[in-house]
């Protein structure tokens, strides 16, 4: 960019053509890299070159437009320098408009938490341009509030919108907060419903954030609302964008004579401040008075202790039938938390007694309530509810499956349910140590000293120690540990756990509707039915429980829901790595073809990144399997 000679009038309309074709032909950083530093230093004091800038962007044709400012938003070092170099375009030209306040924030979601600072920033400070932040702040939180829009789009854009709104809400004044205070109102109220109803835990938390945001500007002076949830760095960036901080401006630069002294100065302030502070240190404590005189728990005559007594510890009860009574009816709190901690051991303990009371004791644990503020009490009623889950599988499954659909539960017995069995039968499907210890790994050979009276009966050790000793080995891998073995105890109750699970789920109940606002519930059912088959590999049932499932998923796979699509899809690869592939081709090939079209529209068309990402995944297994079953060439 040069001055032009001799104060001549002239048009600078080529230039900004040339700038247009330049960036939407892809070559915007290269130019613009040189050209925004250059006009953002003369622009600074320069109100003649500022006009000659906003000449030149305000005169790009409208086609080119949207290259052009993309590019000075994404390469201005800040919203101030971004207000000179563009002006008022968004209020003159449309298309500029558009871009800026429509396409950048809703449509796309693909920028920097910078560019949205920037462009933001840019809007709030101008007074023609603060109107088009007010209308800005609206349609995001429409967007924002739409139940639609959460259950659609992806959390990558949800997130972007969130950060856009926290933004505008930092840039608004107080007129300006009471002229909307209504309408933010009406908006938190909606967006935070349809947040709080999401089963993603981001999703979840980005409403709680927002909705306190807002609450915390339209109630200064009042009570405000407030959420809990896991605070990480992705919470606390969002929690900086609503502190608005001021463009700073830039501070020219000393001369070094001047850098000098002010780093001198510097020190010795930092003396002075530190004698300041000693002084009125020193003057806090009166001359007269001392240590010692201050300190006057010395005066206290201690009690006399040496007759009390330690309190004696509360028994466990010894039988399962006492635990029973002490669960249900004991008001003794000592006792009944004693009974909570030791339930566990003893059902373990005692496998034939707990048999007689399995269903009973299934029944009081499943409805059992905290009375005290016992630590861990959730994990210890789980424990002792897989306990005896494991001790007698079949009567116990049978009654939680079936109470899983029944009236007068809540969704948190629902979901403890669903727990429990998946704990149950990954304990059940593994094999269990047989008192068996870790090897020692393999020490180096050394010479044994045999005891003078050795018996006949430790000759062959005696023997191989001898021949250990001699020999001489140049390497040595470490011993095999020995893996535990036995049979398979989720073999014979695979479809106790299953099949009732999968059979009533389109079956409203008065209090419980899974294919309608208990969509979270749902998403827990189904990534169980997919951990179940997973640990099914090998048992007799899996192909019966994989056609059954993967019909299951066929039903269901336009659910709007991430969280369940996501559970659908591992449902689909738990029965792609347990059912045998000689079976999965003679039985469900059907259901197979049908499953493939599904996975390819999912990860074309898919929102949710974790659902493409899963779809990917099972046709990968799919073309495995394929070639693990083409015949070999002769």
């Amino acid at each position: 960019v040069s001055v032009i000679p001799g104060g001549l009038d002239c048009s600078i309309s080529f230039v900004s053509h040339i700038l247009g074709k330049v960036c939407v032909h892809g070559r915007q950083k290269e130019i613009l890299s040189v050209l925004v530093p250059r006009l953002t230093d003369l622009t600074k004091s320069d109100c003649i070159w500022q006009r000659i800038c906003w000449r030149l962007v305000e005169c790009v044709p409208d086609r080119w437009m949207e290259a052009v400012v993309l590019g000075f938003v994404q390469r201005a070092p800040g919203a101030d320098v971004l207000s000179r170099l563009l002006g008022n375009l968004v209020v003159k030209n449309k298309k500029a408009q558009f871009v800026v306040t429509q396409k950048l924030l809703l449509l796309q979601y693909g920028y920097s938490t910078a560019v949205l600072r920037n462009l933001l920033g840019y809007l709030s400070l101008d007074s023609l341009r603060r109107a088009l932040l007010i209308k800005v702040l609206h349609e995001l939180l429409e967007t924002w509030g739409s139940s639609s829009a959460v259950k659609h789009s992806p959390p990558e854009q949800q997130l972007y919108i969130s950060k856009a709104i926290l933004i505008c809400l930092s840039h608004l004044k107080e007129p300006e907060i009471e002229t909307c205070r209504q309408e933010l109102l009406m908006s938190m109220m909606e967006g935070v419903k349809c947040h709080l109803d999401s089963s993603l835990p981001q999703i979840r938390r980005l409403g709680m954030i927002v909705a306190e945001s807002i609450s915390s500007k339209i109630n200064k002076d009042g009570p405000v609302l407030k959420f809990q949830y896991e605070e990480g760095d992705e919470e606390r960036e969002l929690k900086s964008l609503l502190v608005h901080s001021p463009p700073l401006s830039v501070v020219p630069s000393l001369p070094d004579d001047d850098r000098s002294e002010k780093a001198e100065a510097a020190p010795m302030l930092e003396l002075e401040s530190d004698g300041k502070s000693s002084a009125v240190a020193a003057r806090v404590v009166p001359d007269g008075e001392s240590d010692a005189e201050l300190d006057s728990d010395d005066d206290l005559i201690p009690y006399d202790m040496s007759e009390d007594k330690e309190l004696k510890k509360t028994k466990a009860p010894v039988y399962i039938r006492d635990c029973i009574e002490v669960l249900t009816g004991s008001e003794d709190v000592d006792k009944w938390e004693a009974t909570v901690k030791a339930l566990e051991s003893l059902v373990r303990k005692n496998p034939a007694a707990a048999r007689e009371v399995s269903v009973e004791l299934a029944k009081i644990l499943l409805h059992l309530d905290e009375k005290t503020c016992l630590e861990g009490f959730a994990e210890l009623r789980q424990k002792a509810q897989v306990a005896v889950l494991t001790t007698d599988p079949i009567p116990v499954t049978q009654y939680l499956t079936s109470q899983f659909y029944s009236l007068n539960y809540s969704l948190r017995q629902r979901m403890d349910i669903l727990d429990v069995l998946v704990l149950a039968a990954r304990e059940l499907s593994y094999p269990k140590s047989r008192g068996k210890t870790k090897l020692p790994a393999a020490q180096n050979p050394c010479i044994q000293v045999l005891p003078e009276s050795g018996s006949s009966k430790d000759w062959r050790r005696t023997v191989d120690e001898r021949i250990k000793s001699k020999t001489r080995r140049f390497a040595k891998g470490q011993s095999q540990v020995e893996q535990p073995s036995g049979p398979n105890e989720f073999n014979s109750v695979a479809g106790h756990f299953f099949f009732p699970l999968i059979q009533n789920f389109d079956r409203p109940l008065s209090t419980f509707d899974l294919l309608g606002e208990d969509h979270f519930v749902l998403g827990r059912l189904v990534h169980t039915l997919a951990v179940l088959m997973y640990l099914a590999v090998n048992t007799v049932a899996v192909t019966a429980m994989g056609k059954a499932l993967l019909e299951f998923v066929w039903a269901l796979r336009f659910h709007t829901d991430p969280y369940v699509r996501q559970g659908l899809l591992s449902c689909v690869s738990s029965t792609l790595l347990s059912v045998p592939a000689e079976h999965l081709l003679a039985d469900v090939a059907e259901e197979l073809l049908e499953t493939r079209s599904w996975l390819e529209d999912v990860v074309e068309k898919d929102s949710d990144g974790d659902c493409r990402r899963l779809a990917l995944q099972n046709l990968l297994l799919m073309e495995n399997l394929k070639k693990k079953l083409k015949p070999a060439p002769s």
